[in-house]
């Protein structure tokens, strides 16, 4: 049974994240922040709760990206603890995306994978 989780984005703009889980695997789409508003002096992005993630039993398989928008890559930081495998983007978005790795100090555990236009890959049971 498919199990489809919002983490974020949803009645909102920003912190666009979903979780998507089939049996013992799990994939992350989009791992976005949120601007806050002027008024949350101090604040400078709002990420989605990853509480879910963090329950799993086994961390995420794979972290895919759909496109280099802050508000739906600017999380990925935060995200990665909680995923396994690889980050898949478009050669763009992974471009976008690494710098923020490198900020972090995030190291080169987490392979970025670029896909291209009509590719196919394989995550346990899901084919993006």
């Amino acid at each position: 049974m498919l199990e489809v989780v919002a983490l974020g984005g949803l009645g909102e703009f920003g912190m666009n994240m979903l979780a998507l889980t089939w049996g013992d695997t799990t994939i992350v789409v989009d791992a976005g922040v949120m601007f806050p508003d002027p008024e949350l002096l101090g604040v400078d992005l709002i990420t989605p709760d990853l509480t879910y993630l963090q329950q799993r039993p086994q961390r995420a398989a794979a972290l895919v990206l759909t496109h280099g928008h802050e508000d739906h890559i600017g999380g990925v930081p935060y995200v990665l603890p909680s995923v396994e495998g690889p980050v898949y983007g478009t050669p763009l978005t992974l471009a976008l995306v690494e710098p923020k790795l490198q900020e972090h100090g995030i190291d080169k555990s987490h392979p970025l994978v670029a896909v291209r236009p009509h590719d196919r890959i394989t995550i346990g049971p899901f084919e993006i």
